[in-house]
């Protein structure tokens, strides 16, 4: 049974008010301008349902219902112009506030993306990636390596911090518990955002080495919340319902939740948490016939992000398993849907489909996207000897964003 949460207020991060204490975590290759589009419907369709069930007034407040953000961008490739970097910080008329995630290893370039997208006017909501686990970019000490250096960690924020405040925008910070269980980071890093002038932080309860095996730690964001007292902190990992977004701000004091796998060809996901937040017990159950409205729609907007269809098609197939999860569709059909290159090979396949399949219930929730096993960090030479940055190692970190691609 659902549960309703005490009525949280709304998020603000700073200027801006967050109708619901929710937001979408960066993922690379999957919020970009298309599925963001859709999980803003969604999550304003649940703060309208929250209305409807409250005729007084009482929930559902007002601002963008929850904080939909970019794909994770490299400083140095935005302040060189490289067209998918300019491509991926494109945001649609209905995107308010546009948020956008940068990541980066040296202050100097990420202050001048930071004060690229200011002065152009193409952010309202600036974020730090201090989080990625993935091996190309914690081996040149980026990513969730990186706070670990707490001087460059401080230098990065506080150099986006002065590029964004004078002019009113949010700076945000999301990051990992740690390297590992022996190297953790998290609180001094959000001690270090806060001191800083960031608006809020966002702590992933996994350390760099879980990657995303494993359990969420969420005794860590209720420690962040009790250390950071100023700014708001939010819970990130293993939320996969909105009934666990609930649980998570009960049992950690946290003021709001970041989401990502979770909403992995499921953007109604939103829907609930808006409207979970908001006091109702409204949840969706889409059946197939609806599950596949929403997927052709993707499609049709991948499309158009792309500005071609195969390559749109092409796009669409990674989110099909993610939408068919837990119903009957067949393993030759799954592998059929997931050859798809064009919106009429798609309806072709879709209309084979029994789609008066009901909601699959247990079957179509938890865990979304690959889980991965623990190991160990890869990291540059000698880099947890000492959390100041020695020179090799400062060589090393130059390269960083050489190789990470997203932007």
């Amino acid at each position: 049974m659902s549960t309703v949460p005490t009525l949280l207020p709304p998020l603000r991060i700073g200027p801006h008010t967050i109708g619901s204490p929710v937001v979408l975590a960066p993922m690379a290759g999957i919020t970009n301008r298309a599925f963001r589009r859709l999980c803003r419907e969604y999550g304003d369709e649940g703060l309208a349902v929250a209305r409807d069930d409250d005729p007084a007034g009482t929930s559902a407040p007002g601002g963008s219902s929850c904080l939909y953000v970019s794909e994770m961008i490299t400083s140095r490739a935005l302040v060189e112009r490289t067209p998918i970097s300019m491509k991926l910080i494109e945001h649609g008329p209905e995107e308010v506030p546009r948020s956008v995630q940068l990541y980066g290893v040296d202050p100097v370039t990420v202050g001048a993306a930071v004060r690229m997208l200011v002065r152009e006017d193409r952010a309202d909501h600036v974020d730090l990636n201090f989080g990625c686990p993935v091996p190309k970019v914690t081996r040149k000490g980026g990513g969730s390596a990186l706070p670990w250096k707490t001087d460059l960690f401080r230098g990065i924020v506080r150099a986006a911090v002065r590029e964004a405040g004078a002019n009113g925008i949010p700076v945000t910070v999301k990051m990992r518990v740690g390297i590992d269980d022996g190297h953790q980071t998290f609180l001094d890093a959000g001690r270090i955002a806060e001191d800083e002038g960031a608006a809020a932080v966002a702590l992933h309860a996994r350390t760099a080495a879980q990657a995303y095996s494993g359990q969420a730690d969420w005794s860590r964001i209720a420690q962040l919340k009790e250390a950071v007292t100023t700014i708001p902190v939010l819970g990130n990992g293993d939320i996969w319902s909105a009934d666990d977004a609930v649980r998570m701000v009960e049992e950690t004091g946290c003021d709001g939740v970041v989401v990502g796998r979770g909403c992995l060809g499921r953007p109604w996901l939103f829907t609930d948490l808006a409207a979970a937040f908001a006091g109702s017990r409204v949840r969706v159950e889409p059946t197939l016939a609806e599950v596949c409205r929403v997927l052709r729609r993707h499609a049709e907007l991948l499309v158009e992000f792309h500005g071609d269809e195969g390559r749109g098609c092409r796009d669409i197939r990674k989110h099909i398993a993610w939408y068919t999860k837990g119903f009957r569709v067949g393993g030759q059909l799954r592998h059929q849907l997931g050859l798809v290159d064009s919106l009429a090979d798609l309806d072709r396949l879709i209309e084979t489909l029994d789609l008066d399949q009901p909601w699959p219930g247990d079957a179509a929730e938890g865990q979304r996207g690959r889980a991965g096993s623990p190991r160990v960090v890869a990291l540059p030479d000698r880099w947890l000897e000492s959390q100041e940055l020695d020179e090799a190692q400062r060589a090393v970190v130059a390269q960083a964003e050489l190789d990470v691609s997203g932007g």
